[in-house]
């Protein structure tokens, strides 16, 4: 292994991998930076009687003014190029630990590892401590759509939807209706602008039916248009959003929803999100969600899944999907 790639961690959202090709040959070895969340991080492998793994955020003032409380899952696996083909060793969930300096977390290995192996680090949440309430903050809570809602202006506006402040248009979903403002979805929305702009139906019945939506979904749509939405309501409806934004042509609501979904991908929904990814035509959701699958090896966590998947998606995306499986297994 060349020396540049001997500390180098391989990172994806919210997963790191740090490969290991042959450790006999030190006692200690600490892993380059990499970036996760808003601090870099350390590995480090440490052996003298016990093999011990340690995992911290590298000291800085970001680390000591907002230390991270941080939950996450680690595994080591002793097989480089098939590193699901044995049982890893997975160290219990940590939840919410905060991570200060290199003893905070400590795992001792009473079995020796030889050869290659992985450590497999993936970060479930990091949290910070609200300096007024003292609560933990997920700093993945903090969302593309809270960022544009930040003047008062956007108040009023959130006013104006939450209690139907002068509506003019009824929105006719697959379980409800909702009162809008005509004015405010033509600004936001060129697809809008235009059914108001011509004598459509929409214009002269003053109503809008949108079938493929539930009410609650439709309220986070809305609510994202008017800049007053919530975190955890972006989050819950971010695959509804998505489709609204491709239909309605609203091209920061679907780049926010693009890098929302990229953040949290995990086995449960990675197959869903690369779906989502080709049909929408998000390149870097997808390749993220490809990088998942082949890059870290995930794909042989859920074979059942993927056998399912092969059988039913776009002929297209399979044969990209096995294309990078052949070329990043040439690469080994």
């Amino acid at each position: 292994m060349k020396e540049s790639c001997v500390y180098r961690v391989d990172t994806t959202s919210r997963l790191a991998q740090w490969r290991i090709d042959n450790l006999s040959s030190c006692s200690y070895r600490r892993s380059d930076p990499f970036r996760i969340g808003l601090w870099n991080w350390y590995l480090v492998v440490e052996k003298s009687r016990v093999l011990v793994i340690k995992l911290y955020p590298e000291t800085s003032n970001i680390t000591k003014e907002n230390p991270p409380f941080a939950s996450f899952i680690i595994r080591i696996s002793s097989s480089f190029s098939h590193p699901l083909h044995c049982n890893p060793l997975i160290h219990p969930q940590v939840i919410d630990k905060q991570l200060k300096s290199n003893d905070d977390f400590v795992w001792p290995i009473d079995i020796p590892l030889v050869g290659k192996f992985i450590i497999d680090v993936e970060f479930l949440d990091l949290k910070i401590s609200s300096s007024q309430s003292g609560e933990l903050c997920s700093i993945w809570a903090e969302g593309s759509s809270r960022k544009r809602s930040n003047s008062a202006a956007l108040s009023c506006l959130g006013r104006m939807l939450m209690e139907g402040i002068h509506t003019d248009i009824v929105i006719n979903t697959s379980d409800g209706s909702v009162g809008a403002h005509r004015a405010v979805l033509a600004s936001r929305s060129p697809v809008f602008q235009s059914m108001f702009s011509h004598d459509l139906q929409e214009k002269e019945l003053s109503t809008i039916n949108i079938s493929d939506m539930s009410v609650e979904s439709c309220h986070a749509f809305l609510a994202y248009l008017y800049g007053c939405i919530q975190p955890h309501e972006f989050t819950v409806h971010r695959l509804a959003l998505l489709r609204a934004s491709d239909k309605y042509d609203i091209s920061d609501l679907k780049e926010a929803c693009h890098q929302s979904l990229i953040e949290d991908i995990d086995a449960k929904n990675v197959l869903e999100r690369l779906q989502s990814a080709a049909l929408y035509q998000l390149p870097e959701l997808k390749s993220s969600c490809m990088r998942y699958l082949v890059k870290f090896g995930k794909i042989f966590d859920i074979r059942d899944e993927f056998s399912m998947f092969i059988q039913c998606a776009d002929r297209e995306l399979i044969t990209e999907v096995f294309q990078e499986i052949l070329g990043t297994w040439k690469g080994f």
